[in-house]
């Protein structure tokens, strides 16, 4: 006769809690990504960061992608992109190539 493989309750119990374990970190991993940081912007604000993305292009005095001005001026691209914004209405930056460059 085959032998029944029987589970005593803690083995049982150890497998339970690795599986909270490991739920519990993709629950928490997911939680993480989700969270968007709020940011109020305003005329100042969008001021300032096109400042940074000037200053940014005159130190690299050369062309740079939207990555590597974020990169540059420690700022994320939705506000590089906002300072960019400035900048072409004032006519001081230039796109060719997918990148951008002062005048």
């Amino acid at each position: 006769m085959a032998e029944k493989k029987t589970t005593t309750k803690e083995t049982a119990a150890k497998k339970t809690t690795a599986a909270k374990k490991t739920t519990c970190k993709k629950t928490a991993c997911a939680t993480k990504a989700a969270v968007a940081t709020t940011v109020d912007y305003n005329a100042e604000n969008v001021g300032f960061k096109a400042g940074d993305v000037y200053q940014a292009l005159a130190t690299a005095e050369k062309a740079l992608t939207i990555k590597e001005i974020a990169k540059a001026a420690k700022i994320s691209e939705e506000e590089t992109l906002l300072g960019m914004g400035w900048l072409f209405k004032e006519g001081k930056i230039t796109t060719a190539e997918g990148k951008v460059a002062l005048v």
